[in-house]
């Protein structure tokens, strides 16, 4: 198969390029940053501008797994019109290239943030998405897009509805599992927003390029949400990050975040009966992130 990885220098896209190379794709990426690998077509470039994505959507491309995009939510609250432009209009570049060349799959990073405040409810795909902010709204909009290009033009489109991916080589990020690390590795501490008790599904992020390799080979259009199965609390994430590290990470309870869920707990049993089976434990995936922050400092 010959994939178009958007967002391939990526946190998550340089572990599916990895894993789509050895199981013997033929890979490209495209990116704002430059991305340097043996057998992959890199370019760099903004897929909100069309002659970019003229040149990466090419008809010999099967599939396009569609990553790159501004995940910040205080981000999207202070610049709703740049991710914007980023995460809808770059996705609609995308999805009208495929169409006109032939491309006949394409998978999207989603968020369960399309679905937004259920209080402690259980997300499943038959919730009405009713986004909180705005990157919530873009991926909502992505989704809505994807639906239509499948019904009117017969394209293969599966969203995924991302929980919270952590793991190794994930030094650059600034969330909270990758903040914690780094506080046990350098010392310092670690914010923690109101009571901590807010729960959260983490998935090790080679369960997510397991879900995106399913997801390349569905013979349906779908929406599947993919996480662990499993939430926890900040507290709780914060006690098992100082028993998996042997560190007393410093930390401190701050005022709640503007559009924050108290809760994101997920029912998985969609995804599951796709072919979804992840394989990490929350524990295990902190103690393999731990063990590549230490491998890296």
């Amino acid at each position: 198969m010959h994939v178009l990885v958007t967002g391939g220098a990526g946190f998550i896209g340089s572990h599916l390029v990895a894993r789509l190379l050895e199981r013997g794709d033929t890979v490209r990426v495209v990116d704002l940053r430059p991305f340097a690998a043996t057998g992959v077509e890199a370019v760099e470039g903004d897929l909100r501008e069309r002659s970019v994505v003229d040149e990466v959507v090419t008809a010999d491309v099967d599939a396009v797994v569609h990553l790159a995009a501004i995940t910040s939510v205080l981000q999207s609250i202070n610049d709703p019109m740049g991710v914007f432009l980023t995460n809808v209009v770059g996705t609609e570049h995308l999805l009208e290239r495929c169409r006109e060349v032939g491309v006949g799959r394409f998978v999207l990073a989603s968020s369960n943030a399309v679905v937004g405040d259920v209080g402690r409810r259980t997300i499943d795909e038959t919730i009405a998405p009713r986004p909180l902010t705005a990157y919530g709204a873009t991926k909502a909009a992505g989704e809505m897009l994807l639906s239509c290009y499948a019904a009117s033009y017969g394209l293969r489109a599966v969203a995924l509805r991302f929980t919270n991916i952590y793991g190794a080589g994930m030094q650059a990020k600034d969330s909270v599992v990758a903040r914690m690390m780094r506080a046990a590795l350098q010392g310092g501490g670690i914010d923690i927003y109101g009571d901590g008790e807010q729960l959260r599904d983490y998935l090790y992020v080679s369960d997510a390029v397991a879900a995106i390799e399913l997801a390349l080979g569905l013979d349906e259009s779908d929406a599947l949400t993919i996480g662990a199965g499993t939430s926890v609390s900040m507290n709780q994430l914060y006690r098992l990050a100082c028993e998996v590290t042997g560190v007393a990470i410093g930390a401190r309870h701050v005022a709640a975040k503007p559009g924050e869920m108290p809760a994101v707990v997920v029912d998985i049993a969609h995804a599951r009966s796709a072919g979804f089976a992840p394989r990490y434990t929350l524990r295990d995936g902190l103690a393999a992130t731990w063990e590549d922050f230490q491998a890296s400092s």
